[in-house]
Parts: C-alpha cells; structure tokens; sequence
C-alpha cells in the first residue's frame, strides 16, 4: 500500500487526510523531517502560505523537502502549497520551496468574501466538470518550459498545472465529495514507483 504523507503544520490538512484514505491509500500527518521517511509522496495543503513557510522552516523541513522534489518526489499542493512550490510568488517576501516553473500571485480573487465555487473543465479527469473551491486563492501568472496547465477559468486564467511528478492547484480539492484530483495524482504515485523519501 502506498503511504502519502500530509503536511500537517496548518489548514486543511485533515481534510487531505480523509480524502487520500477513501481511496485506499495510507495517509498520515507530517510535522517533522523524520516523517519523510518511508512516504512515497507529500500533500501541501491549503492554509495560510506564510504561517506554513515560516513552520516548514523552523521545523527544518525546506531543504530536506527540496532536495526530495529534485530527485523525483511526487508532491501535491493545493492554494497555499501551491504557493509553496512555486518558484516566484507576488506579494510575498519570504521564500519557498522554488519546486515549480510557475509564477503566482497571491490573494488574487481577493478576500474571504470573495471566495467562490465554480465547474472547472479539467481534460485529464474526464469530461465531468469538477467543482472547483476558490478561498482566498492564487492564481497562477506565468508558467515555464516544462509545465502542463490542467486547467483554467474562462478568462484564460490557468489554476492547476504539472511538472514531472507535481501537481498544484489554485482551489481546494479536499472540500469536495470529488476525489478525482487526488486520485489523479495517486496515479502520478503509481506511476513512479522507485519515488519515494527512501529511494529517492
């Protein structure tokens, strides 16, 4: 059985949690970089990005992290963690983990009451609109050679993309009954056996 491991510092990790597990995979909350051992892959959930960036590296998990996603580790992040991965984010001044080839904007739907629900096109789930939670979201400015945009709002905005083995997305899949988005990326898991924080 696969083991997905789940930054549990802040936000809607419990929700990942439950989520991973309906579909029959181990899922357990990550605090520590001792975690990472023996996990095949990491959720960063959504949250508040700097209150996770500053945990992330006062628990020392930023370089240990970095150097798995260089070697191949699946990682998925979702609003904050997409933040988190991307390598250039407007309208924050502390660092990330600088993972992806994308440039994101922070808060850029705007505040708590701008927060929406809309039925995303995503090609690589099906032709069944998934329900798309926007809170306080990014959304993603620019993208680099290498990343695959999944989907985008009608104004052309793209929310989620790939690059080898990470996905992000500018909503929240995890308050949806929709698990396809995780399972989706469990297939990117199982696609990548030898990808894992041991054998990475």
């Amino acid at each position: 059985m696969k083991k997905i491991g789940v930054l549990a510092m802040q936000g809607a990790f419990v929700e990942h949690i439950a989520a991973l597990r309906r579909l029959g995979v181990e899922a357990v909350p990550v605090r520590l970089s001792s975690e990472f051992k023996g996990l095949n892959a990491l959720v960063i959930p959504g949250g508040e990005s700097t209150t996770i960036g500053k945990l992330m590296r006062d628990y020392s998990l930023v370089d240990g992290l970095r150097t798995l996603i260089a070697r191949g580790f699946p990682v998925m992040g979702t609003c904050a963690g997409m933040i988190l991965l991307a390598k250039q984010v407007r309208g924050m001044k502390q660092h990330t983990l600088e993972a992806m080839d994308i440039e994101v904007r922070r808060n850029a739907f705007g505040r708590q009451v701008d927060s929406f629900e809309t039925a995303l096109e995503v090609p690589v789930l099906g032709q069944h609109p998934f329900p798309a939670i926007f809170i306080r979201a990014p959304w993603i400015e620019k993208v680099g050679d290498g990343v695959e945009i999944l989907a985008s709002l009608p104004d052309g905005t793209a929310v989620a993309v790939r690059q080898g083995n990470m996905i992000a997305t500018a909503f929240h899949p995890e308050l949806t009954e929709d698990l396809r988005f995780h399972d989706y990326f469990l297939s990117i898991v199982n696609g990548h056996p030898k990808a894992n924080a041991d054998e990475a």
